[in-house]
């Protein structure tokens, strides 16, 4: 007869003595004190205090975003840290963190953005930053956040479900599977797509997120080129004309309208060239073109191109009411002078990739807006970007390999969970990681790293 094993039978006891558990949280909450987070957001909103208090705002709040990047979706959550004040101190009560939460209206929420860009700044300047000299891509896309409960401002979505459409922009990162969250707008669950303001506004605070040397000069675009990547919905000349007057490029989806519909039937065949994977290699079953001629774009910004890509669907495929003889098309405008038209369309198709920082997001404090008040969920979206943004600088900065690109619940897996014991010899304190646990020695080479990272004085 086949049996389980006696290690079911393993005796308990709650004996033991200088454990800690989630080690590697240590690693997080080190870099929102390298990077000036807490000190910063601590200066942003000391001035709606009457006296010094007990519990350091920005501590709170890094100490929030810190939850959320090691998986927390609720401000209780901020338990996991406060229940193991051997490793990290004294942490803030629940109320204390909804009353911080309750002291940020709009003018010291745009404080703690300017906090953020100078903290992206230093992590930069320590190495955690992209490669800038071929120049910066941002993805602006929106996404649904549902809401089970009636939070204000919660409204039906345009899916049919209930709850919120927040509008974000992300730094794209092709070395990282994270990318960098910029910005973002918490918007009712009603509000439209095609939003030019709300667009503009994004753009606005996705450059200003930017470290100062690495935003677009209207007056020399050629210093630091930055384009700006959307799909359809951006699609507008107001928001089209809004990123040339801030000095940056653009690649939009474009609408197949009817004038685009016919511009397609009127390309002759030998004008259609192989589309391109985007590894570089022919893609078989697709092909693309520029109809720039055959439109008229006088509204757009001057240079404005169209480009068309035709691809045969799918087997079973459906195809939409907009595709033409028998196959899938997609348009987009942009900007770019030069270039083959099958790289310009694999640049312009990379924009997919928002769709994997949105669902990092959404495993990072996205998913879940807990706040009943409008006000205090606006306040945790922004710690969420930061969340985000505190596991992408980690990972760029202390880890090399798989470590480095792996999904936020890998990184948590592997890293945040660790167990330690903490000893206390001759006034050091000293965390003891499981040595047999795989990713020990990786985490103790993390922590030399962001210590002897050249850090800006």
């Amino acid at each position: 007869m086949v049996q389980d094993s006696k290690h079911s039978q393993i005796a308990v006891r709650a004996d033991g003595t200088g454990l800690v558990s989630r080690a590697g949280v240590a690693l997080l909450r080190e870099l929102t004190i390298n990077t000036g987070l807490g000190t910063g957001w601590s200066t942003a909103l000391l001035d709606t205090y009457t006296g010094m208090p007990t519990h350091l705002p920005g501590r709170v709040l890094a100490d929030l975003a810190v939850t959320i990047a090691d998986g927390g979706d609720a401000l209780t959550h901020l338990a996991t840290l406060r229940d193991q004040d051997k490793l990290f101190g004294s942490v803030a009560s629940d109320a204390t963190a909804w009353r911080v939460l309750d002291r940020i209206d709009d003018d010291h929420l745009t404080r703690l953005r300017q906090v953020r860009a100078a903290a992206r700044e230093r992590a930069w300047a320590a190495g955690a930053g992209p490669d800038t000299t071929g120049g910066l891509v941002i993805d602006i896309d929106a996404t649904i956040t549902l809401a089970h409960s009636d939070k204000e401002n919660a409204a039906k979505t345009w899916k049919k479900t209930f709850g919120f459409h927040p509008l974000l922009a992300y730094l794209d990162r092709p070395d990282l599977a994270g990318g960098e969250a910029l910005a973002a707008i918490l918007r009712p669950g009603s509000a439209g797509s095609n939003t030019a303001a709300d667009h503009v506004t994004i753009l606005t605070m996705a450059l200003a997120a930017l470290p100062g040397h690495a935003r677009p000069d209207p007056a020399n675009p050629a210093a630091t080129h930055v384009s700006i990547r959307t799909d359809a919905a951006g699609a507008t000349h107001e928001f089209a004309r809004a990123i040339r007057d801030a000095g940056c490029g653009f690649s939009l989806g474009f609408p197949i309208t009817p004038d685009v519909q016919a511009a397609v039937l009127a390309v002759p065949e030998h004008a259609w060239r192989p589309a391109d994977d985007l590894d570089g290699r022919p893609r078989d079953g697709a092909w693309v073109t520029e109809i720039t001629d055959l439109l008229d774009l006088t509204p757009w910004p001057t240079g404005s191109r169209v480009l068309i890509r035709r691809e045969r669907p799918h087997p079973g495929a459906q195809l939409r009411f907009t595709d033409l003889d028998g196959h899938r098309f997609t348009a987009f405008v942009t900007d770019t002078v030069g270039g083959r038209p099958a790289d310009l369309e694999v640049h312009h198709r990379s924009h997919a990739r928002v769709e994997d920082r949105i669902r990092r997001g959404k495993a990072t404090g996205l998913r879940n807006l807990p706040c009943r008040n409008y006000a205090r969920n606006k306040a945790w979206l922004e710690l969420a970007l930061t969340a985000a943004d505190l596991l992408t600088w980690a990972q760029a900065l202390c880890f090399t390999g798989d470590l480095a690109r792996c999904e936020p619940a890998t990184f948590r897996y592997r890293i945040c969970s660790i167990a330690a014991k903490l000893t206390r010899t001759a006034r050091v304190l000293t965390l003891h990681l499981d040595r047999e646990w795989p990713w020990a020695t990786q985490l103790a080479t993390a922590f030399t790293r962001l210590r002897t990272a050249p850090w800006p004085a």
